[in-house]
């Protein structure tokens, strides 16, 4: 694609990452096949074509309007499209700087701007949690618009860490504190910790580490993100770089992780903390990419249940974070997870049909753009569902992902219990 910058965007580290992704598209439009957005409307401008032809407007001195910001902020982040392209463009490199430029130029509404300044501040905040507890307490008062916003407690409570003084095993890793899980699924970290505890590994949490920063990252508020790297990378390096350091940096929120993993390019142009960031980044791992190694212990653990195929069935939603921006699972290729677990003696079922479309989730979004996400989040659950005779034949249902967002965002639509796959190893160890 040709490109004519701007005077103003020539110079700028945006307009020459800009023109760099920009130039990479042959603009053949293969990309608004599997955009869930543009599946929805049927709008150009809401697929990725038309969102790259309107940030390259920008960046060659079109002015924005609110019609362009609205189309951009529809786009849910799910990377679909770069699995799709085949030319392999780094869709979400445009999008993390057109964003940015359209934002300064197009002012948004007061209620649009105090909505967006809240899930910044509070999501990332140690507030987050008793704020989330006070609205749990009083959801059922709320209207329908409002009520819906607010998960649900999780009826039990989360399985006990393992005793630290017990589990002094010589290999360790270290796990991502985190903002929203803790508060909304507890027992996500506390069966990481028991499975670990299970493989003879520790896990091990930085007290004054937090949020990775996706949220700030994802809704324009870069240097807030830059920040929140900094900061974590600060309370890691003590594991990291000691004589015995961890041997991975472990994030089980498949969102989360794929944002850590991006900390070399985010911190790229930082002197003080580039290579810091590099280094984290080779550590940093998925469960679900340590999962086969595992496997031998976990035979082993599991015994006579895993050799009889007899530990249960679920309904695995892999999140977009997972597929297409860490690429352990695939349309064409089952992911290590997938795998895995079926060695183990689970069934493990996909969707009906687009089983790596998105569900709606995308971190904020579902607050952003409700209705959009409303739909796909049932479209989805209509597809991992199964219906008549085949539900009962299958018995009890589990639903389970690999992030905490579009967890939390599938259960909203839903009775079936929605998990993340490391509770059922969890369970299936304890029992």
């Amino acid at each position: 694609m040709q490109t004519r910058l701007s005077p103003e965007h020539q110079a700028t580290p945006a307009g020459q990452q800009a023109q760099a992704v920009l130039r990479q598209c042959v603009h053949c439009g293969f990309c608004n096949a599997t955009c869930p957005t543009y599946r929805l409307t049927g709008n150009e401008l809401d697929g990725p074509r038309g969102r790259i032809y309107l940030m390259k407007q920008v960046f060659e001195g079109q002015a924005p309007t609110r019609t362009t910001q609205q189309h951009l902020d529809r786009c849910i982040g799910c990377r679909h499209c770069e699995s799709t392209c085949p030319s392999g463009v780094p869709y979400h490199e445009l999008l993390a700087v057109g964003q940015p430029v359209v934002d300064a130029a197009v002012a948004r509404p007061w209620r649009e701007r105090l909505l967006r300044w809240g899930l910044r501040t509070l999501m990332p905040s140690p507030l987050f949690t008793p704020a989330l507890r006070v609205g749990q307490a009083v959801r059922s008062f709320l209207p329908e618009h409002l009520r819906a916003q607010i998960p649900a407690r999780a009826p039990m409570a989360p399985p006990a860490w393992p005793d630290a003084r017990q589990s002094l095993h010589a290999r360790r890793v270290l796990m991502l504190k985190g903002c929203v899980q803790p508060g909304l699924r507890p027992h996500i970290d506390a069966a990481t910790a028991r499975v670990l505890d299970a493989l003879g590994i520790r896990a091990e949490v930085a007290a004054s580490s937090g949020c990775c920063g996706a949220v700030q990252g994802h809704m324009g508020d870069v240097e807030g993100a830059k920040v929140r790297a900094r900061r974590n990378i600060d309370a890691w390096w003590p594991y990291i770089a000691s004589a015995t350091p961890v041997e991975a940096v472990l994030v089980n929120a498949s969102g989360c992780g794929a944002w850590v993993k991006d900390h070399g390019s985010l911190l790229a142009d930082d002197p003080a903390y580039a290579d810091k960031a590099r280094r984290l980044v080779a550590l940093v791992r998925d469960p679900g990419e340590m999962l086969p190694a595992w496997l031998p212990v976990l035979k082993r653990k599991l015994g006579r249940k895993a050799a009889a195929g007899s530990l249960g069935g679920f309904t695995f939603h892999p999140p977009c974070s997972l597929s297409h921006a860490q690429r352990l699972s695939s349309a064409a290729k089952p992911g290590p997870i997938e795998t895995s677990l079926r060695e183990l003696g689970f069934e493990v079922r996909l969707a009906r049909q687009d089983s790596h479309q998105c569900c709606g989730a995308g971190g904020a979004y579902s607050v952003l753009q409700p209705e959009m996400s409303r739909q796909l989040r049932d479209l989805k659950l209509q597809a991992l569902l199964p219906q008549g005779a085949q539900s009962e034949a299958s018995g009890p249902q589990v639903i389970a992902s690999a992030n905490i967002g579009c967890i939390t965002h599938l259960q909203s639509g839903t009775d079936t219990p929605v998990k993340h796959w490391i509770e059922l190893l969890d369970e299936a160890l304890s029992h």
